[in-house]
């Protein structure tokens, strides 16, 4: 019996990997946890990577292994298998490391104040610019301060604040209760994009309290991971949009009766039809065949595929004239 249990999703081909984030996990200044890594049909398989652990390292690892099934799929499986006595999930991917004071952070500010989910903050880094922490989230949007040391705030429309900017969220500094784990699980189908987006909006409209701390929870690792190999020249880099724009126009329908909040997504909508137009105009140029197939399918679900077509034709057509 463990108070947390950590869900690992595993797929890599470099070795060292996952020793690397496992051995943060055991360096936590809080120990009572056991461990599930979901080999998700890994290259390099999470057994191997296992063996030159200490055997009571060992006893406290868990391995699923299971056809390829993407970080959402292996994420579910890894909620499937967490043992009924486990009072709250952490997750960590495999790629990033944990700070050794994350999970007595989570433990100290859920117990005390009755959360059912946390996140941490993100260390800075230069190829993680994008992400910031609590502490300037609070400076942009508010909120209510329950704790000084470590820094916890509260918002009080945290969903619509997130539906702004999720940048200051990030899998690897989140934890959930029972009532989450039990019963929120990820879009497995949208495997190259937003599943990570609606599980936290769906946790933080189901949970009855949720608390952001401004520690730092974990660091970015250097390690495989989908979206390091995937650029606007990619072929997955189509997929990657479409699957984006599902998970967005899922969002907008949870959110129908907020005006402000579908006006939020429908400009993150409108951003991925530019992102996903453009690489494919830009594979023309390069004298590459576009996915007219995929094309065709997004159009089909979605009009404003062809109108933003039509107005990135007509600004091209705009500028060259001028």
């Amino acid at each position: 019996m463990a108070t947390f249990t950590v869900v690992i999703p595993f797929y890599q081909k470099e070795s060292g990997i996952l020793r690397r984030a496992l051995k943060s996990v055991f360096e936590q200044s809080f120990q009572d946890f056991d461990i599930i890594v979901v080999d998700d049909e890994s290259p390099l398989p999470a057994d191997v990577e296992l063996q030159p652990l200490e055997e009571a390292q060992k006893s406290r690892i868990k391995v699923v292994k299971q056809a390829n099934a993407g970080p959402g799929g292996a994420r579910n499986t890894g909620l499937n298998n967490v043992p009924a006595s486990t009072r709250f999930v952490a997750l960590l991917d495999s790629d990033d490391l944990w700070l050794p004071h994350h999970l007595q952070n989570a433990y100290d500010t859920m117990t005390r104040f009755d959360a059912e989910c946390y996140w941490a903050s993100m260390q800075a880094s230069d190829d993680f610019y994008y992400h910031f922490g609590m502490a300037e989230l609070e400076q942009q949007e508010g909120g209510t301060r329950l704790s000084e040391a470590p820094l916890v705030i509260e918002m009080p429309d945290l969903a619509s604040v997130m539906l702004k900017n999720w940048s200051f969220l990030h899998l690897s500094c989140m934890v959930i209760g029972r009532p989450l784990f039990e019963n929120v699980r990820f879009e497995p189908s949208l495997r190259l994009a937003a599943e990570d987006v609606l599980f936290f909006c769906d946790c933080i409209l189901k949970a009855n309290r949720t608390l952001l701390c401004d520690d730092d929870g974990a660091t970015r690792g250097r390690g495989l991971n989908i979206f390091h190999s995937i650029d606007n020249q990619s072929p997955q880099f189509l997929r990657q949009q479409f699957n984006t724009w599902i998970a967005l126009d899922t969002l907008e329908q949870r959110f129908a009766a907020r005006p402000k909040d579908v006006a939020s997504i429908a400009s993150y909508k409108n951003t991925t039809r530019r992102q996903a137009l453009w690489s494919q105009a830009g594979l023309v140029k390069r004298r590459r065949v576009p996915d007219l197939s995929l094309l065709a399918r997004w159009a089909v679900r979605d009009p404003g595929l062809l109108r933003a077509a039509f107005e990135l034709g007509a600004g091209k057509f705009s500028r060259a004239g001028r």
